[in-house]
């Protein structure tokens, strides 16, 4: 199997990351693996190919570390990249996270899907589906989905609106439609209400607005579930989850702002909500996805890159990342069952 993933910069991941666990995991089965940088791409003619990347490469052994399958990676040089067809591809993950390019970088947060489409029609699998993900740009997403797993939300640009929304609450949560990893998330109650349109003011400079109602059960942290194929993601009958708990001085449950991982109990109501989701997850081409649940809500779909599978696996104890790998070796030996007359975006939950 050839197998490239997508990622914003090489230089930026880190070993314990989803997608370096899932490369090392494919590269240890013989498989040939690449990383290529969203900046890297190109679609031209030549030999009849089309669309070429220059990607980065790293010999592993059975014993190769994380830590040094990642150093080697970062270790090659730009000059010294492989230049390589897309086209001849069996698979592409898109593995970059259109949150965390800097506004100079526009172009940067949909060149994946633009270059996914065109090598979809090629028989590539793509992984999630670009057609799927072109519809997840931001949390507006999460709208898709039925309204008794979702928060009572508002997305505006107005804040009337926001306060009017506000003056039905006690607590409500105010973050950037666009954004990631907990930044400029704050929390506002009615103690807090002098200082609204400071915090609505400094939300709002990354564009539209969420105020969405503040759900009591997130003071004890969220559980991260990650679905694969449209289901919970399971190894020897545990489930890839773990639970965030926030800090004492933060209201975010991100890992990423200091939040602490803990063994999730994945109760019978979760397991609802994952069905809930299933059908739509399964409609978009999600093969993998990242849920945020508290209570018998959803706070957030996460289908860019959705992270996790390490924590997982510490609180687990098992590999996650294997039946991820074995699920995406069965959709290249059906895609060429079918001598690639089967449609990429169908076949990213089968």
């Amino acid at each position: 199997m050839k197998i490239a993933f997508l990622i914003n910069n090489i230089q930026t991941e880190e070993s314990g990351y989803a997608t370096v666990k899932l490369a090392l995991t494919a590269a240890k089965r013989g498989h040939k693996v690449w990383f290529i940088g969203v900046d890297d791409l190109a679609y031209y003619m030549k030999e009849k190919k089309e669309m070429f990347a220059k990607a980065c490469t790293a010999k592993v052994k059975k014993k190769t570390s994380e830590e040094a399958y990642l150093s080697e990676l970062k270790g090659v040089l730009k000059e010294k990249y492989e230049k390589i067809s897309l086209e001849e591809l069996d698979v592409l993950m898109l593995r970059n996270n259109p949150a965390e390019e800097s506004q100079n970088r526009e172009w940067a947060k949909s060149i994946g899907i633009d270059f996914g489409r065109l090598l979809a029609r090629k028989g590539v699998i793509v992984l999630n589906s670009p057609t799927g993900l072109s519809y997840a740009r931001d949390k507006m997403y999460l709208q898709n989905f039925p309204e008794k797993i979702r928060p009572k939300t508002v997305i505006t640009k107005d804040k009337d609106e926001i306060k009017e929304f506000f003056k039905n609450s006690n607590k409500m949560i105010l973050k950037p439609l666009a954004g990631s990893k907990g930044k400029n998330v704050f929390l506002i109650n009615k103690n807090e209400a002098q200082n609204i349109n400071q915090i609505i003011d400094a939300v709002g400079s990354e564009g539209y607005i969420i105020a969405q109602e503040y759900i009591s059960e997130a003071e004890d942290g969220d559980i991260r579930l990650l679905m694969m194929n449209g289901e919970p993601l399971q190894k020897d009958g545990k489930y890839a989850a773990f639970k965030r708990v926030r800090s004492e001085d933060d209201i975010r449950n991100n890992v990423s702002v200091g939040a602490k991982v803990k063994k999730a109990v994945i109760t019978k109501e979760i397991l609802e909500i994952a069905e809930i989701v299933r059908p739509r997850l399964a409609q978009d081409g999600m093969f993998l996805v990242g849920l945020d649940v508290v209570g018998n809500k959803v706070l957030e779909v996460n289908v860019f890159s959705p992270g996790g599978l390490g924590n997982a696996e510490k609180m687990e104890g098992v590999d996650f990342s294997i039946p991820i790998v074995d699920a995406i070796e069965r959709k290249v030996g059906y895609m060429k069952c079918y001598n690639k007359k089967i449609n990429s975006h169908h076949l990213a939950t089968i």
